[in-house]
């Protein structure tokens, strides 16, 4: 297990650094000056001099690299302040650490993953459960009809509507909002329940259909067979053979979908108005933010990756014949 983590672990070290050397030199073939975009409107030759010295944009795009990457490890002293590793830059926005920034909205992007994560993977598998278990019953067409047609909206489209029906013009809810949960947790559950919902339709459906069809899958391999003929109930052969092996693809799936919106749910923070790493990827693509742009694709490559080699250690307690070596 020990070597197992340590091989995927320096595997992600080495795709990361590739990310960041990427990201890096694509940062510097945009034909305009990064500095201007710091500098503002009322720029003068002075001060567009400065914020060179001062962001380190007056040594060579190869030497530029290797500082940002020894200030992820072990942090930097910018003219306008240290920053401690890890160390992105300062935002060209604000002029605060982009490291300190992202922490700032994480427990934002942190409490709508992981409640709608849970809403959707446990109604999803459910459904898809007892879809496969009533397979050719009316509540297998129903389910199977309804998750075709939930998996087809988009969130902008579905969230705007939620909005519409419970916020605006029923004042049923609130409108969507993020309070930290140490502070008022009624209130955390309450602000991030319709978004919760939202995600929850859109997911559900996908895990409804995928659990449903590797649970038909299943029931048709050669052990589960065998284990019919054995005289085993249905409940044991499809719970204890069948439901566990059809977790593989499942797992995959949702390590991925988790680690992106670990990253930032993008459309989903827009769409509810939602400070986190997603609505900050945004705006700084409309700043025209580049050392934030960056630091938050290395910071969702990072979770991404992270996930990856989660879901591969699960792979061996799901089942016995996956092995890690």
């Amino acid at each position: 297990m020990l070597q197992f983590f340590l091989r995927r672990t320096l595997g992600a070290a080495v795709i990361l650094i590739l990310i960041s050397a990427f990201t890096f030199f694509l940062f510097f073939s945009i034909p305009q000056d990064p500095a201007l975009l710091a500098c503002g409107k009322n720029c003068t030759p002075d001060s567009l001099k400065i914020i060179h010295e001062n962001l380190g944009l007056d040594k060579p795009v190869p030497v530029q690299y290797l500082e940002f990457m020894r200030g992820i490890v072990m942090g930097r002293d910018f003219a306008v302040g240290p920053c401690p590793a890890p160390c992105f830059g300062y935002s060209f926005a604000n002029n605060q650490p982009i490291f300190d920034t992202i922490l700032d909205r994480f427990p934002t992007t942190v409490s709508l993953t992981v409640g709608g994560a849970a809403v959707f993977l446990t109604l999803g598998l459910g459904a898809g459960m007892l879809a496969a278990w009533k397979r050719g019953s009316l509540i297998d067409k129903s389910f199977s009809s309804a998750s075709l047609v939930l998996s087809s909206m988009q969130i902008y489209f579905l969230g705007p509507v939620v909005l519409g029906a419970l916020v605006y013009s029923t004042n049923l809810m609130d409108s969507p909002k993020y309070t930290a949960f140490t502070e008022n947790p009624a209130a955390w559950f309450v602000g991030l329940l319709i978004p919760w919902m939202v995600m929850a339709t859109i997911f559900t459906a996908n895990y409804t259909r995928m659990s449903r069809s590797t649970l038909i899958e299943q029931l048709q391999e050669e052990h589960v067979r065998t284990a019919k003929a054995k005289g085993m109930s249905g409940k044991t052969v499809f719970f204890r053979y069948a439901w566990r092996g059809s977790l593989i693809p499942i797992v995959t799936i949702f390590g991925m979908d988790l680690g992106s919106l670990f990253g930032g749910a993008m459309i989903t923070e827009q769409t509810f108005s939602l400070a986190g790493i997603g609505r900050l990827a945004v705006d700084s693509v409309i700043k025209t933010d580049l050392p934030m742009i960056m630091g938050v694709m290395l910071f969702t490559a990072t979770m991404i990756l992270f996930f990856n080699v989660i879901v591969d250690a699960a792979y061996a307690f799901i089942d016995p014949r996956v092995r890690l070596s």
